[in-house]
This record gives structure tokens, C-alpha cells and sequence, in this order.
């Protein structure tokens, strides 16, 4: 139990090291076309309980119908409890900032034209998924690490109505809907 713990402590330095770095370095950027095609949403679960809210990105954009990726986040989750979203958690945490969880791996697998950052805390996992996501455009909320995001939005983080809203008007000022 104790070289548990210590294992732990380790990981999560490692952790934080790796952050440290991706943030230090310039951002790849990817070869695709204006306009957004295909949105990638990581979602702090622990204080947002309707994920689903997100599948709303499909009408309001006109994307295809599977165009919205989300995957949540909780502190701790049980295995053996139904969730509707893919969810990684603390206990997914790798050497050096991988992170060790097959939905997660299969979210990263993937470039996305949008990632919307639903969470406003600090918290390493979610941080590190947004270093390691490939996206054009990552959207975020004003709590949290300016360098992770392109786009900082200071909307109340439980009023998504007024997200959807605030992220679509400068979407159409940055010439990326219409």
C-alpha cells in the first residue's frame, strides 16, 4: 500500500514534467481546411452531468450526424457502473504522461477540426488530454492554463446554453461557419 502510493506520487511528477514540456514547445499545427467538420469535446463529469448536451453541436453546425466525439472525466469511476460517455480517470495515469485507458487512446486517435475543454479546474488528466489531442482549434473556459486554448471563453461554466451561443458567434468571426 505504501509503494502504492509512492508509485503514484511519481507518476503523477512524471506527469506534470511531461505537461511542462508539451506546453514549452510550439504547437503542431494540422493541415486542414477552414471550417469545422468534426468536433472533439473532453468533459469534466464530476461537475457537468449532461454530456449529452454536446450531440446539440451536430444541429447547430450542421455536421454529421457521428461528427461529435465526447469523452468525460471523473476523479474515480467504478468499472462496473453503466456510463452512456467513455470516461477516464486519475487511475488511467502512465509514466511520463501517457494515459492508459482504451477509450481515451481511441479519442486521441483522431484529428479534430474543434475541441471544446468543458472543465474549469486544473486537474492533470484533463490537461494532458488537451496537450495530446490533435485539433485545429481548442476551446476553452478563463480558469484554466491559457496556453492549452486558442479560444478562452469567460462564460459560466454550468450555463451551456450561453457556451453554445458565445462559441458559435466567434466560430462565425474567425470565418469558421457561416
Amino acid at each position: 500500500m505504501f509503494l502504492k502510493g509512492i508509485r503514484e506520487k511519481f507518476k503523477h511528477k512524471s506527469g506534470i514534467k511531461f505537461l511542462k514540456e508539451r506546453l514549452s514547445k510550439t504547437p503542431q499545427s494540422l493541415d486542414r481546411s477552414h471550417g469545422i467538420t468534426s468536433i472533439g469535446c473532453i468533459v469534466d463529469l464530476d461537475h457537468f452531468e449532461k454530456p449529452e448536451l454536446f450531440f446539440e453541436f451536430v444541429d447547430e453546425f450542421d455536421l454529421r450526424p457521428n461528427a461529435v466525439k465526447i469523452i468525460g472525466y471523473k476523479s474515480y469511476y467504478d468499472n462496473n457502473s453503466p456510463y452512456s460517455t467513455p470516461v477516464f480517470s486519475d487511475k488511467d495515469l502512465g509514466w511520463k504522461g501517457e494515459i492508459e485507458n482504451s477509450y481515451a487512446l481511441e479519442f486521441l486517435s483522431r484529428d479534430y477540426d474543434l475541441l471544446v475543454n468543458y472543465y474549469n479546474e486544473e486537474k492533470l488528466l484533463l490537461q494532458l488530454m488537451t496537450v495530446k489531442t490533435n485539433a485545429r482549434i481548442k476551446v476553452g473556459f478563463q480558469e484554466v492554463d491559457r496556453d492549452l486554448n486558442d479560444l478562452i471563453l469567460g462564460t459560466p461554466f454550468k450555463d451551456f446554453k450561453m457556451f453554445k451561443l458565445e462559441l458559435k458567434k466567434y466560430l462565425r468571426v474567425l470565418n469558421e461557419i457561416e
